[in-house]
């Protein structure tokens, strides 16, 4: 009997013959099950080639969809590397990966090439993942699975109880990964984590083809596995949190200078920025313009607990900026790529925003005939482009519209005609 057989015998499937519960927990009377330890205990941490190439001859034997998750130090470190991978899969059980220890992967995602993989927000994992050489052919998000079905809670703790009835302890999400050795009660979480990680995709994939969305689930499936790695962001300094109160372009040069100086430190000493420097001190930095470190001392973010030091390379970093030719420095404003923010639209182009309009309700009407979010039905960037430039408000148009701004076949199929319908009623 399989791990999905086990458990369906032991939880009677919530979802099979019957709609999402609408408050996300079980559908039936007996109390959640709590779930304690993973089948076969917590497995040794992989931490050498000799073990991880047993490891991945287990996993390369096993059958069946293999069960994928990560651990960052998000708050913690530099960056988004993976501090541990967790992998389940049917004849191989559960293995508990150390990419310190083993940083390439690449073998194991070879051996594991052409299998489904199972994880939960894959596009969170994938791209820590595909850092050590772990990249998926196939793939079956149950995140994402859960919005499609209509779940209003989809989370992995929310679904697991919801679909399967078991409660899984969620203390140890936020805690710094990095940590060596890990203490046994992380580790027990970790393995928790994938234990029933393929009995939910078995189980979401009954309902999404019970609901008629197991194609579109598919689609979706595969545009995540395909999509190529994410550009590098332009500019990443303007997403300073506050940045909205900071409007001079001298200002706008002391939070880059500040947010370049404050990466360049965290990257060399491996921590995460917001330890070295908040944001909030190098806005209140920028929008003081400190003449001197006594000055720059004296505001939040700057107290008494930074060394002189310390003091002096913020100062610096705020005397470079304030140096700056007129020329060299930032635009208050980042070149936009397609539509203004739809907040402009009044003011620009009325007639635009009034198609906007029309098209929002008809896309939200169509969303929760669908029992689903707005988002996952159509990317809002798509209607925006589409409302903006309208093409001929012909339903082929629309669809070829759509498609071209990256819609799945099954977006376009159920979008354009409401799309369509809501343009030819604004006269476009």
């Amino acid at each position: 009997m399989t791990d999905a057989q086990e458990t369906a015998a032991a939880s009677s499937l919530r979802t099979t013959g019957g709609a999402p519960p609408d408050d996300g927990g079980s559908a039936d009377s007996g109390a959640p099950t709590p779930l304690l330890e993973p089948r076969e205990g917590i497995p040794p941490v992989i931490a050498d080639e000799a073990a991880l190439a047993e490891v991945i001859a287990a996993f390369a034997a096993g059958t069946g969809p293999v069960a994928v998750d990560a651990e960052r130090a998000s708050g913690y470190r530099y960056g988004q590397r993976a501090y541990l991978v967790q992998l389940r899969r049917e004849g191989a059980g559960t293995a508990l990966i150390d990419p310190v220890g083993c940083p390439d992967l690449s073998a194991l995602g070879e051996a594991l090439s052409g299998v489904e993989w199972v994880l939960h927000a894959a596009t969170q994992d994938l791209p820590c993942l595909r850092e050590i050489g772990m990249v998926p052919t196939r793939l079956f998000d149950t995140e994402l699975a859960g919005r499609l079905a209509g779940f209003p809670r989809v989370g992995l703790g929310a679904m697991v109880e919801g679909v399967l009835g078991f409660v899984l302890e969620k203390g140890h999400s936020a805690v710094d990964w990095s940590t060596r050795p890990l203490p046994d009660p992380w580790l027990r979480y970790a393995a928790l984590d994938v234990e029933l990680l393929v009995d939910l995709r078995d189980a979401l994939e009954k309902e999404l083809d019970r609901q008629g969305k197991l194609d579109w689930a598919r689609q979706e499936f595969d545009a995540i596995a395909s999509a190529p790695p994410a550009e590098p962001r332009k500019d990443p300094w303007r997403r300073t949190s506050g940045m909205h109160k900071v409007r001079r372009r001298r200002q706008l040069g002391v939070v880059r200078e500040l947010w370049q100086t404050r990466d360049r430190i965290a990257q060399r000493r491996d921590v995460s920025p917001g330890k070295v420097l908040s944001d909030a001190a190098i806005v209140e930095a920028a929008l003081s313009l400190p003449a001197d470190v006594q000055a720059l001392g004296a505001l939040n973010g700057f107290g008494h607990r930074m060394g002189r030091r310390q003091l002096e390379q913020w100062q610096a970093a705020v005397d470079r900026a304030k140096a700056l030719s007129e020329a060299q420095l930032p635009q208050p404003g980042q070149p936009v790529a397609g539509p203004p923010p739809p907040r402009a639209w009044a003011d620009k182009d009325p007639v635009a925003a009034a198609r906007l309009s029309a098209a929002r309700t008809a896309v939200s009407a169509l969303a929760e005939e669908l029992n689903m979010p707005q988002e996952n039905l159509i990317a809002p960037d798509a209607v925006r482009r589409v409302c903006w430039e309208p093409p001929a408000a012909e339903e082929e148009a629309v669809a070829g519209a759509l498609a071209s701004y990256g819609a799945r076949p099954w977006q376009v199929e159920q979008v354009a005609p409401v799309l369509a319908a809501a343009l030819a009623g604004q006269g476009a």
